[in-house]
């Protein structure tokens, strides 16, 4: 009895775009701050990756559309637990950085520090707004910016940048597309096919990076 609760529980966890509307009806204008909270987490902390993004994002403002709940607030609220999330996860990394890299580890050295912060510093910005919107990566491309200490003030300014983009994005997306009848009657596939595309700029990255390395 425990486990299946367990497993429900998880399951919620893992799809909780399925269950919006559930949650709409038991929590009402609680589901704002559950919203909040599980964005926070999904770019916030380095443990959550599998927390749904992009599919949350757009069937929030799918729901929105019914008049469910509100895209200005939803948008706004978002937008902040995006840009909060991806900075608390640069200071986690800017912290635990330096003592990570005083470990006598054979594949964490010194110089693959100084790498990164090159690299973050060079790329950085650009970095940090693809990241967005790749699932997994953008939950580390932050931990990664802080560990390669790239500097607050060009973090900042892409981490607020690429967090607006990837909320509006999807959210005024979901409200405009989302009470469409094709996308209703077809909502799994159409939650499917975003998550495909959300991994496609970080596929296109590596593929171009790969060639320009080749030549």
């Amino acid at each position: 009895m425990h486990s299946e609760w367990i497993m429900k529980g998880v399951d919620i966890m893992l799809h909780l775009d399925r269950y919006l509307e559930l949650l709409i009806q038991e929590y009402h204008q609680w589901t704002y701050i559950i919203l909040f909270v599980v964005i926070f987490c999904e770019t916030g902390l380095v443990v959550t990756p599998f927390l749904p993004g992009d599919s949350l994002l757009f069937a929030s403002g799918a729901l929105a559309a019914t008049g469910a709940m509100n895209p200005v607030i939803l948008f706004i609220l978002l937008s902040i637990a995006a840009i909060l999330g991806d900075t608390v996860n640069y200071w986690i990394g800017y912290a635990v950085g330096p003592r990570v890299f005083k470990e006598k580890v054979r594949f964490l050295k010194k110089e693959y520090l100084d790498r990164t912060h090159a690299f973050y510093e060079k790329y950085g910005g650009k970095t940090i707004v693809i990241a967005r919107f790749v699932p997994i990566i953008r939950t580390f491309a932050p931990f990664v910016a802080g560990i390669g200490k790239m500097s607050y003030g060009k973090f900042i300014f892409y981490n607020i940048t690429g967090g607006i983009a990837w909320v509006a994005i999807f959210i005024f997306g979901g409200d405009f597309f989302g009470n469409l009848p094709v996308v209703k009657r077809n909502f799994s596939l159409v939650i499917l096919v975003i998550i495909i595309l959300s991994v496609m700029p970080g596929i296109i990255e590596y593929l171009k990076h790969r060639k320009e390395k080749k030549s």
